[in-house]
């Protein structure tokens, strides 16, 4: 019998692959994309229901599910025998094979790798973030015996001229930090145990290798824009701050964290002229949502029809999108009220819809049927997010604005501040994470407030020594993950400003419409969303704009 027609089974997992001796690599590679869509698919499919269940819900019935499919998830990507295989094809897979077969293997393989660590410690994390997250969803702040909801703390975060009031609202804002602390502490221990195992030096490191990104560019991006960014951010903050004395009748060197109208200082506060929020005050934010991007050629109604849009017990408070399938079946959660923030955040959560299954094309296999990676899809959520503040989007959209030309002064003001604001803060989440990682036994609350007082400028509260880092969610649910907005950023104005020359023929970049424009609809089907998660970060940055990602077009968005 000839060597070539012998047969070897591999025992891979419970189906199992059978290889033939001499089997081309091509061949080999083909059988672990086959092994992934029957084995971990619906697994996946089941992970992501469960997610969103626990997240609308807030029940214990729903974590529980949530906690058992996701460790069930976890012991078959963890197949040692599965991982050994897809190791040695994607060594040896060749350039010249089909690039939706390699990119499927290399997406299959920065998956796998962080689960090749015992079935034990792996259960560990996700229970231990599990519970975390089930505090965050469910802690609401009190003042006063009043339970607050996130929108009540940010309203009198936006509107009291009381300082007390605001101190207040703002710390309990903090509390779920200190609720949740020690568990925090042990998930880093775990997390960071996790990646040692795997021979990376922390877990926020590995994070960002097994996402395509080289820690130490990262970490010079952000240099770089610490300088582009410092001294213009200083200028605007120094007016913010003397607004913001102004109204609550303190001086600039009495202003702290809760004099701002965002509890983290993440968004620039509203002190400009024009209330923006009084033009969406009797809007129907959802239906603004719709309309705009049916004007793009990109209906929403099953998307919307899907999700979650508005506050209930137990739901969390925050807002995100999700692909449940990647097979159209996209939702999104959020807790809309009639505010300008909130049409931006829903423009910003259904512009992740739209790059997700709901248009990227069908054709493409599970495994890249995707977005390219994290920093695009926040990129294009944050590109579609900044109309809210023009009132020339308004009134394309058919929303009287009672001052056209103050709000769109204010919203043009308030833009660059946001921007400035939000690299600032970027650079705090980025830099503390790093350090959590690198030393979680340092003292983490000092490290906190140096950052956030040497990269927002904001005074910290005397006396006060509390967790207030644990505070913020994304620190438990997408660790290593806050640097991607900020890079997201820099891919929205670059791709935005590509858009704009391509198919409006013009370089005013800020005053761009993209109300009722299907050919601009067309371009981010072609450019953006046509390729899904065939091609890295950094190749769909060259094919849509012709460049590598750099800060060029972001600088002159400020």
């Amino acid at each position: 019998m000839k060597v070539a027609l012998l047969m070897a089974v591999v025992g891979l997992g419970m189906s199992g692959i059978v290889t033939a001796a001499g089997e081309s690599i091509e061949s080999r590679a083909g059988k672990l994309v086959e092994y992934y869509e029957k084995e971990m698919r619906p697994l996946f499919v089941e992970r992501e229901t469960a997610w969103w269940n626990a997240n609308v819900t807030g029940s214990d019935a729903d974590y529980a599910k949530k906690e058992a499919i996701t460790n069930k998830y976890n012991e078959k990507m963890s197949d040692s025998k599965i991982f050994k295989e897809l190791k040695e094809v994607r060594t040896k897979l060749s350039p010249k094979a089909s690039l939706v077969l390699r990119r499927q293997i290399e997406r299959f393989y920065l998956e796998a790798v962080e689960k090749q660590t015992p079935a034990d410690l792996l259960k560990k994390i996700v229970a231990k973030a599990n519970a975390i997250e089930k505090i965050f969803n469910v802690t609401r702040a009190k003042v006063g015996g009043k339970e607050l909801a996130d929108s009540d703390v940010k309203k009198i975060l936006k509107e009291s001229k009381d300082s007390k009031e605001r101190q207040a609202a703002w710390e309990a804002s903090k509390v779920v930090g200190a609720n949740v602390e020690k568990d925090l502490k042990e998930l880093v221990a775990l997390r960071n145990q996790q990646a040692k195992s795997l021979g990376y030096s922390n877990f926020h490191s590995m994070s960002l290798e097994l996402s395509e990104e080289k820690p130490s560019e990262v970490l010079a991006l952000f240099d770089s824009l610490d300088k582009l960014t410092r001294d213009r951010f200083l200028a605007l903050k120094k007016d913010i701050d003397t607004k913001l004395a102004a109204a609550y009748k303190v001086t600039p060197a009495q202003l702290r964290p809760w004099h701002y109208h965002d509890p983290f200082f993440q968004d620039a506060p509203s002190v400009y002229e024009t209330d923006l929020d009084a033009t969406y005050a009797n809007q129907d934010i959802v239906k603004l949502t719709r309309d705009f991007y049916a004007g793009l050629g990109l209906p929403v109604d099953g998307v919307l029809a899907n999700s979650s849009l508005f506050e209930q017990p137990g739901k969390s408070p925050h807002a995100f999108c999700t692909d449940i399938n990647r097979n159209g079946d996209v939702r999104v959660l959020a807790n809309v009220v009639p505010t300008e923030g909130w049409m931006s955040t829903m423009l910003h959560e259904v512009g992740h819809a739209v790059y997700a299954s709901t248009y990227i094309p069908p054709t493409l296999p599970f495994l890249v049927r995707d977005v390219s990676h994290i920093l695009t899809t926040e990129g294009i959520a944050m590109l579609f997010q900044k109309f809210s503040k023009s009132a020339d989007w308004l009134k394309s959209m058919g929303v009287a604005v009672a001052d056209p030309v103050a709000f769109n002064a204010a919203g043009k003001k308030l833009q660059t501040a946001e921007l400035l604001v939000f690299s600032r803060w970027a650079q705090v989440m980025f830099r503390f994470e790093k350090s959590l990682y690198e030393n979680p036994k340092q003292d983490l609350n000092k490290l906190w407030w140096d950052l956030v007082e040497r990269y927002q400028g904001l005074k910290r509260p005397e006396n006060r020594n509390a967790p207030d880092y644990a505070a913020k969610i994304h620190v438990v649910s997408a660790p290593a993950y806050y640097h991607n907005y900020m890079m997201g950023q820099l891919f929205a104005s670059q791709v935005h400003h590509a858009a704009v020359r391509d198919v409006l023929k013009t370089n005013d970049f800020r005053n761009a419409s993209y109300v009722g424009n299907k050919a601009i609809g067309d371009w981010y089907k072609k450019k953006i969303f046509d390729p899904g998660a065939t091609l890295t970060w950094n190749e769909l940055t060259k094919f849509a704009t012709g460049q590598s990602l750099n800060p060029k077009a972001f600088v002159e968005d400020l």
